[in-house]
């Protein structure tokens, strides 16, 4: 598995910190000896990279990502990006597209989030327009997923309804956690996937160092196991992990990135 480091912000202030969320999850991920499945970390032996950006200049921030992005989809079979906050996703998920188009795949994007991030998007979109500027940039909105999303604004749910995207509400996934699963797979199967992970979708009482944090989420553990089904889907290509933010987190014991670390052992 390749991991990127992406230190992206563009939360207009809120997401400061989250820049350093990659090396703390890395750092931390030393603590874990292995994962559930048995398999041994050994921190010494990850193919690692990072993407130097300059948060100051998002035209070239947005670029720099979009460019890189597109050469690692081209080159490795599976990566994981390690944000940053989640305007990351958007100049990963052009990569993408243009990636399953010039492989005449179809590409598709589950999002796990607390949020829609389908607001109005300014031209260089910030973690709130991200998903919506993508759409409307031609990623297919019949191939993507929302999971878990609990704070929707009203025009988000126009664009939503308006553009057919699908979604699944945190009470049908706690209604029958093993049933959803079952249906995110199916909704992934025949199509190259992208999963992108804000760690609001758990609950801030256990993942409390976040931007904007939503009570009623997922627990760590439904998530861990979440994660772990999604990993079995034989077309998964890319996953992102975003909106930690490693300097509020010192208030938390460093809570948030520990569950950060925990969740990339699994993927491993």
């Amino acid at each position: 598995m390749f991991i990127v480091k992406i230190p992206g912000i563009n939360g207009e202030g809120k997401t400061k910190g989250c820049e350093r969320a990659g090396n703390a999850i890395l750092e931390e991920l030393k603590n874990i000896h292995s994962n559930e499945s048995g398999n041994i970390i050994d921190t010494k032996l990850l193919d690692l990279e990072e993407i130097h950006l300059d948060n100051s200049n998002l035209e070239l921030t947005n670029k720099l990502i979009y460019e890189n992005s597109l050469e690692i989809f081209d080159e490795k079979p599976k990566v994981i990006f390690l944000g940053g906050d989640h305007s990351i996703s958007y100049s990963i998920g052009k990569a993408f597209l243009e990636h399953c188009k010039n492989q005449r795949k179809k590409p598709c994007l589950i999002i796990f989030d607390a949020h829609a991030d389908c607001m109005e998007p300014i031209e260089e979109p910030t973690n709130e327009e991200w998903l919506r500027k993508l759409i409307d940039d031609g990623f297919p909105s019949e191939n993507v997923l929302i999971v878990g999303a609990r704070n929707i604004h009203q025009d988000e749910i126009k664009f939503i309804k308006e553009n057919k995207i699908k979604t699944l509400s945190m009470s049908a996934l706690t209604e029958d956690l093993n049933d959803m699963c079952d249906t995110i797979m199916e909704f992934a199967n025949g199509k190259e996937l992208y999963i992108s992970i804000d760690i609001d979708v758990i609950d801030p009482a256990f993942a409390p160092a976040t931007a904007y944090p939503e009570n009623g989420g997922l627990t760590s553990r439904q998530f861990v196991y979440l994660i772990q089904r999604m990993k079995r889907i034989k077309t998964l290509r890319a996953i992102d992990l975003v909106e930690i933010n490693e300097k509020e987190d010192k208030k938390y014991n460093n809570m948030t990135v520990k569950l950060g670390a925990k969740i990339l052992s699994e993927l491993l």
